[in-house]
C-alpha cells in the first residue's frame, strides 16, 4: 500500500511539474522585443514626455530609451532566472513589480493584452 501512494504521489509532482513548465515555455515565446513594443504602447507611445516609462535614468529620445528598456528586461530575465522564480510564478508578473511597482496589477494586464495582440 506504501509503495502505491508513493507512486500515486510521485505521478502528482510530475503533472504539477509539467503544468509549471508548459507555463514557463507560454512565456517564454515573448522576445524581449514583442515585451518592449507592448511597453511602449502602454507607456503612452509618441504622446509621453517618458518613451517606454522611463524616469529612473536620463535617456535622449526612442532609441536611445529604447535601448534603457532592452537593457531593463533583459536584466531583469537575468534576475528572474537566478531568483526572481523563487518570488514570482511568471517573468512578466517579476518584470512587472519591478518596471511599475506601484500600478503593477494594471500595468501587467495591459502588457499581456499588446503581447497577445501582437
Amino acid at each position: 500500500m506504501r509503495k502505491f501512494i508513493y507512486k500515486i504521489l510521485f505521478i502528482l509532482f510530475l503533472a504539477l511539474l509539467l503544468i509549471d513548465i508548459n507555463q514557463a515555455r507560454s512565456e517564454e515565446r515573448y522576445s524581449t522585443s514583442n515585451i518592449v513594443d507592448a511597453i511602449w504602447i502602454i507607456e503612452g507611445g509618441l504622446k509621453t514626455n517618458y518613451p517606454f516609462g522611463i524616469r529612473s535614468v536620463y535617456c535622449n529620445g526612442y532609441d536611445d530609451c529604447r535601448q534603457v528598456c532592452v537593457n531593463t528586461v533583459e536584466n531583469n530575465r537575468v534576475r528572474f532566472s537566478q531568483y526572481g522564480y523563487k518570488q514570482e510564478k511568471d517573468f512578466l508578473t517579476f518584470l512587472a513589480k519591478r518596471y511599475c511597482p506601484d500600478n503593477w496589477e494594471v500595468w501587467l494586464k495591459n502588457l499581456k493584452f499588446y503581447l497577445k495582440k501582437g
